[in-house]
């Protein structure tokens, strides 16, 4: 008889992606990314590594495999802003969005952010996918009509103010929303900005 962890059924693996997100996740907080194998992770999950591949590029987009839906959905809420809103009143808007889909799952978004912390790879990872979403954001802003210049300085400023309260949000121990740290950090940079 076959066993079931070995059984590869193409057709149905039901929630396979999360399973794999989950395994993967367990592994890399019990041994480190760098020590985990693709292998490990199927075994965990309990499919064959050709799954993990239908799924996964590699083991790192198990941990940045949402980014571009998480892109998407920041740049249609930018666009979605009044038209009257301030290049950072339309960021405010995409990072609104960002706090709705990221600040749903606490948990996983601190152990993530712990398995990045401890790898010099994941973080320059962690680094490009923030540069992209700026360049989206940006270009999002100069198809509202915003200057070059200004639409590149909102849009690093936004993704900027959204590093810095995720960071903020996954390491306090207060039972606080993503939102509200979001719109404090946002609050803070209006403050250093000010004249006077």
């Amino acid at each position: 008889m076959t066993s079931p962890r070995v059984l590869d059924v193409g057709r149905w693996e039901p929630n396979a992606s999360g399973r794999l997100r989950q395994a993967a996740m367990e592994l890399y907080l019990e041994r480190g990314f760098e020590q985990t194998t693709v292998a490990e992770i199927s075994e965990r999950a309990g499919l064959t590594a050709r799954t993990f591949f239908r799924h996964f590029a590699d083991k790192r987009e198990v941990l940045f495999a949402g980014s571009g839906s998480l892109q998407e959905q920041l740049v249609g809420a930018l666009a979605g802003a009044p038209d009257s809103a301030s290049p950072m009143e339309a960021i405010s808007a995409a990072l609104a969005a960002a706090a709705t889909v990221l600040g749903q799952h606490r948990e996983y978004s601190r152990q993530r952010q712990s398995v990045i912390a401890a790898n010099v790879e994941l973080q320059e990872r962690e680094l490009i996918k923030l540069a992209s979403l700026a360049v989206a954001l940006a270009a999002g802003l100069r198809r509202r009509g915003v200057d070059d210049a200004n639409a590149s300085l909102a849009a690093e400023a936004g993704v900027a103010v959204l590093r810095v309260a995720f960071e903020r949000w996954v390491s306090e121990t207060e039972d606080q929303d993503l939102l509200q740290v979001i719109r404090e950090s946002l609050d803070q940079l209006r403050t250093l900005t000010a004249d006077g």
